[in-house]
């Protein structure tokens, strides 16, 4: 398995970016985890907050529109943020499957579809990583690991991002 601690961007087509208001983000204090560079697509030795990851899940239950279900994309153990069925979805390209926008593994980390120029904003923060995909499939060019939340400030930031990909995928 190869391990990489930095995205390789430059297979990302940048030209299919839209012209997005320039979207700011703190730079992250912890540092970056190691991640798999294949699928699965996960951090190395990266262990949740248990009350980190509870609070995240409460949070995204409030968004109108967001259902938590057990994740059909995901590994064992994760749980699926997913559209609601009677809400439209404007980028259902930037969905892997079904209707889950994104999902929170065991460990605390997301795999999320994010406005591509939000995307690459994130990996340079040091919020994400791309995933493997983001370079191989027009409309995942968003797609990336969001890293595990370690303290309320980054939480804040984390559940920003959800509802960032939440309006992505679903014009809302």
């Amino acid at each position: 398995m190869k391990l990489c601690a930095l995205p390789c961007l430059a297979a990302i087509s940048i030209w299919l970016v839209p012209a997005l208001a320039e979207i700011h983000l703190p730079k992250r204090d912890t540092p970056r985890p190691v991640t798999t560079d294949g699928i699965p697509h996960i951090q190395i030795d990266v262990e949740a907050v248990p009350e980190i990851v509870a609070e995240l899940l409460d949070r995204v239950s409030t968004i109108p529109g967001v259902e938590l279900r057990r994740t059909i994309v995901g590994r064992a153990g994760s749980t699926g943020f997913w559209v609601e069925d009677d809400t439209k979805l404007a980028r259902p390209e930037s969905i892997i499957r079904g209707r889950e926008f994104a999902h929170l593994h065991p460990d605390g980390s997301l795999h999320a579809s994010l406005p591509p120029e939000l995307a690459l904003n994130a990996v340079d923060a040091g919020w994400a990583i791309h995933h493997p995909w983001a370079a191989k499939k027009r409309g995942l060019e968003g797609f990336v690991m969001i890293y595990t939340p370690m303290s309320d400030d980054e939480l804040d930031v984390v559940f920003e991002l959800v509802k960032e990909s939440y309006a992505f995928v679903s014009g809302n």
